[in-house]
């Protein structure tokens, strides 16, 4: 297998939480991006802010190399409109795929009817404009029961409001890589939480983010069934070489 075809090279950092400026941040996509050029990556994964920029790049370049981003990051409790917002925007930019943070608070509160909302109005969207879209439900926040649960209702609504050409195109994606864990337990893609994921996804494609440092858990994953997977380690587990990322 190759597994670059599979790989979402992420940095998703705000210059606040890594003490660069926007200029400097700017310049860690360009070089995620000449990376992924490079080295055949299939997407990389940016703050919405920097979409416009790094799409001109790879354009320049004559590069196929998709320009993936966030939507509700990292807490998922923005409001359907802000959100509709937000990926309206992104889209108008030329971003090709958008990871939406799900309101999974709402979800543990059995707001079954907010989140559903949610998704199928922001799956909509970007239905209408032929991009892909992933649902980070955000594992290191559930119960395994959660996780099942909540992917088989994701599943549910892809069935019933869109048509079977339109499955592939939406994903279910494990993690954003920021929750805030405890007792050391990680916060990203577990073997035991997508297996639980892929057995409830039904005909959706599933996603596996964070933790898959190298390249042997990337190939695990991909035989699971994953058919993307998120890192900030690209190029580290390509070249199976140890990474100080946690993502």
């Amino acid at each position: 297998m190759n597994i670059a075809d599979f790989l979402d090279s992420t940095y998703l950092k705000t210059p606040q939480q890594s003490g660069l400026s926007e200029e400097e941040t700017l310049q860690k996509d360009l070089e995620l991006a000449a990376e992924a050029v490079d080295n055949g990556i299939f997407a990389v994964m940016i703050r919405p802010e920097y979409v416009s920029e790094i799409k001109k790049f790879l354009s320049d370049k004559s590069s196929d190399v998709k320009v993936g981003t966030v939507i509700g990051f990292h807490e998922g409790t923005n409001s359907v409109e802000e959100k509709l917002a937000e990926a309206r925007k992104a889209i108008e930019d030329g971003a090709d795929e958008l990871d939406f943070v799900i309101n999974y608070s709402e979800y543990i509160k059995a707001n079954f009817d907010l989140v559903k909302t949610e998704f199928l109005e922001c799956t909509k969207l970007c239905l209408q404009h032929g991009k892909i879209t992933k649902w980070i439900i955000e594992i290191a926040a559930l119960s395994d029961e959660q996780i099942a649960d909540l992917t088989k209702r994701i599943s549910t609504w892809a069935d019933d409001n869109f048509d079977e050409n339109s499955l592939s195109a939406i994903f279910v994606k494990s993690s954003t890589g920021f929750f805030e864990t405890k007792d050391g337990k990680p916060n990203g893609a577990t073997f035991e939480g997508i297996k639980i994921m892929l057995d409830n996804a039904g005909k959706l494609p599933v996603k596996a983010a964070g933790g898959v440092r190298t390249h042997n858990d990337a190939e695990k994953m991909i035989k699971l069934g994953v058919q993307r997977i998120g890192t900030s380690s690209a190029l580290s587990l390509l070249k199976d070489e140890s990474s100080e990322e946690n993502y």
